[in-house]
Parts: structure tokens; sequence; C-alpha cells
């Protein structure tokens, strides 16, 4: 039992410090594109932000699909499809991928916003996220 919860602490960590150097990695990045400092604070209010979602015919966030508490599992609004939880507190692996988070930032803002974030956009919900 023992070496079971080392081996999971150990899984944890590890997860946890790769994700660290994914997010640090594409924040510098958004800052080579001219973004400033950022803001989880700011994140957190662009997350609940309501947007006319044209195709659902009413206003949406990020929070429709996957949640305001970052730590709880979401559900898609058309699918119904179970989103994992958003932070990395609760799910090591969300921020563990730069491709992913790229593919999903693409997708989600152009969905949620009908346009693709901004390289500050995409920094301070990173930091927000990352944050929980």
């Amino acid at each position: 039992m023992k070496y079971l919860f080392a081996l999971t602490l150990l899984f944890v960590t590890t997860a946890a410090t790769a994700s660290e150097a994914v997010v640090q990695e594409r924040l510098d990045q958004y800052r080579s594109q001219g973004a400033g400092d950022f803001d989880a604070a700011r994140g957190e209010s662009m997350w609940k932000q309501e947007h006319m979602q044209e195709k659902l015919g009413k206003s949406v966030n990020c929070a429709s699909c996957h949640s305001l508490n970052l730590q709880s599992a979401g559900s898609h609004m058309r699918t119904g499809k179970r989103i994992e939880p958003m932070a990395p507190s609760v799910n090591p692996d969300r921020l563990g991928d730069t491709a992913k988070i790229e593919k999903w930032f693409m997708r989600n803002c152009k969905w949620t916003w009908g346009r693709e974030c901004t390289a500050q956009e995409k920094g301070d919900l990173l930091t927000y996220i990352q944050s929980r």
C-alpha cells in the first residue's frame, strides 16, 4: 500500500512539473507574439463573460461547458459529452500538451466567442486555469 501511494504521488508530481513547463513555454510564446503581463483575475473574468453563440441562438461562456468550478467536470452543451475538469490540481494531465492546448483554444474561442483568441487572452486564460 505504501508503494502504491508513493507511485501515485510520483506520477502526480511528474505530471504537474511537466504541465508547468508546457504552460511556461506557452506563456513565453504568447509574450513573443506581443502579449503583456498575464493576469488570472482577467482570465477568470473572460471565463465567465457571455457571448452570443449564433448557432445556438443564446449567450454562452466557457463555463457553459466546462463549469464555473474548474475542479468539477463539465459537459458539452450540444452533445452532452463529459469534459474532464480543467484544473490541473485535480487533472494533472490537463495542461501537459502544447498541441492540445492550442487545438482547444482554437476550437473553443471560435465556438464561444466567434473568433480566435489573442495571445493576451490565451495567456490570461491559461494563467487562470493553471491557478486552479
